[in-house]
């Protein structure tokens, strides 16, 4: 064995059951890793040439995964002042204000969150009176709403109530007159393709920026919950310029009225991509999110809404997930609300018997978010073979344990009481893997995992946790962007620890998450990563 690097470092958290520990030692040989051992190893192992970095007192383990982030499809929920810090209707009223200055054609916000209005309603004339003249869009922080001014639902052309062949609505007053409250992407489409655009150029810095952030956040790979013709060619571009710094598994998006012509399109873009990214499964959606009332639920919510299906006849989303299925595509479905996890645990169980049981093997079929279930869909997981893709954050950002929140106030008590059950789903045997959904919530890694283990946020030690019972051990946040993240994506043989034989990626910590408090942990720096055993990030008084 001749390495081309050797990371020493007091303390490696393999996350691989075999290894024999303790480890201080790993080296690299070929972007793969070639030995394990300890300090004195790894006397043995260095040869003329090869690169050592001694860590001293940090801890490494494997690279850090965020399995649900959309970085492409986020430029454009970023676009304009942020909105996510507001807490009163005046916060809000404030900021828009202040950017309503600028020279730009456009009034554009985003993660507006509606607990900020109130008891207000969500309403055109909020925006009206801030937007100097200007159209305004501004996007909610779940991504799948957005309030526009009347300026620009004139511009748009917007005078009335729409059909969608999707569950979309452009929401009218008693008068059929559209209040400016755009729920879900047909309805947005509406505006946002009146609105100016980037050039690729700029787009291409920005996503070029937003990569080495996540990189310098303790990230060295992501599962990209969107993809499209633009995302080929921004990542094109990013490799011709060099290595992007984490690997990112993509998944372009099968929607509602498509059918076989449109599946095959689809089924043959699976394994195409570049050097450290690459098209490996398919999003699919069932329903929508539960504050804007587009959740699918076994019973209303508070206002008589989330009661309905993304697909209108969600027996073709069947359809869709059985032929990707078949032919060993892995599955990504958005389920939110209980009737929309049964309905992918019943399509997925329906097809068990049919697939040949090699490909059942090697594909993997994910629900992402899970914000709300009863005990017996919990049970179906782990029999079903269908892992958890959950965000944490979600839970403490935008909820609260008194129930007060728009989240809570809509399900009532005794389903937000089941509000994103992590812990139950470990305990049944799930894999659970651990994300984001940037820009729905910060990416950052650190504070994601420590609100995994508090259920609460972070360096808010006032608050009440949310239902604490779920909270996550210091091991199962850490595997939720490790193991688990590495087995929610198929990935297990080749990522995912510290092992001989697989991908060199690390991330080094300041501090050590198995043994450190979540509050100091989420505060703490993320000292460096590697992808292919190169250095992708490195603090300046270690490089």
């Amino acid at each position: 064995m001749t390495p081309d690097l050797i990371i020493l470092s007091d303390s490696i958290h393999t996350m691989d059951p075999r290894t024999p520990g303790p480890v201080q030692a790993v080296a690299v040989s070929g972007g793969v890793i070639a030995a394990v051992g300890s300090r004195e190893d790894a006397q043995t192992w260095r040869q003329p040439g090869t690169r050592v970095v001694d860590l001293g007192s940090a801890t490494l383990t494997p690279g850090l995964v965020d399995c649900h982030i959309h970085p492409v499809f986020g430029l454009d929920l970023t676009i304009g002042v942020d909105l996510s810090g507001a807490t009163s209707l005046e916060d809000v009223r404030s900021l828009l204000r202040a950017e309503a200055t600028h020279d730009d054609g456009w009034l554009r916000g985003w993660g507006l969150n509606p607990n900020a209005f109130g008891t207000v309603p969500l309403h055109r004339s909020v925006l009206d009176d801030v937007s100097n003249g200007k159209p305004a869009l501004i996007r909610l922080f779940d991504g799948h709403s957005a309030l526009a001014n009347s300026r620009a639902l004139e511009v748009a052309g917007i005078h009335g109530r729409h059909e969608f062949e999707q569950t979309a609505e452009v929401v009218c007053d008693a008068n059929g007159v559209p209040t400016g409250f755009l729920v879900e992407a047909a309805a947005m489409e509406l505006v946002q393709r009146h609105v100016p655009q980037e050039s690729f150029a700029e787009r291409k810095t920005r996503l070029a920026e937003l990569l080495r952030d996540f990189a310098r956040s303790g990230l060295t790979g992501g599962h990209v919950m969107d993809h499209s013709d633009e995302s080929t060619a921004l990542l094109q571009a990013l490799e011709a310029d060099g290595d992007l710094p984490l690997r990112l598994r993509t998944a372009p998006w099968c929607m509602p009225g498509s059918g076989e012509a449109e599946w095959k399109e689809l089924a043959r873009s699976i394994g195409k991509g570049g050097r450290r990214w690459s098209i490996e499964a398919i999003k699919l959606f069932v329903d929508g999110t539960v504050d804007n009332g587009t959740a699918w639920l076994f019973e209303p919510d508070v206002h008589g809404q989330s009661t309905a299906p993304f697909w209108p006849r969600p027996e073709e989303y069947s359809a869709a997930v059985r032929y990707f299925a078949s032919r060993g595509i892995p599955t990504a479905t958005h389920a939110i609300g209980d009737a929309g996890v049964e309905h992918v645990l019943d399509a997925v169980e329906s097809f068990r018997d049919a697939v040949p049981a090699d490909i059942l093997r090697r594909t993997v079929h994910r629900i992402e978010h899970i914000e709300t279930v009863p005990d017996q869909l919990v049970a179906r997981f782990k029999a079903a073979d269908v892992v958890a893709s959950m965000q944490p954050t979600h839970c403490t950002h935008y909820s609260l344990a008194d129930h007060s929140d728009n989240w809570s106030t809509r399900l009532g008590d005794e389903r937000a009481d089941r509000a994103w059950r992590c812990r139950d789903l470990r305990e049944a045997g799930v894999t659970l893997g651990i994300g984001s959904d940037w820009p729905i919530a910060p990416y950052e890694p650190l504070p994601i995992m420590a609100d995994a283990r508090l259920r609460r946020r972070s360096g808010h030690p006032d608050q009440e946790p949310i239902a604490p019972a779920q909270a996550l051990t210091a091991l199962q946040a850490l595997e939720g962007y490790t193991s688990h993240a590495a087995k929610a994506a198929g990935l297990w043989d080749v990522s995912g620890s510290i092992t001989v034989g697989k991908r060199a990626d690390f991330t080094a910590f300041e501090l050590d998450p198995l043994t450190t408090t979540p509050d100091e942990f989420a505060a703490s720096e993320v000292l460096g990563t590697f992808v292919d055993g190169e250095v992708q990030f490195m603090l300046e008084r270690l490089a």
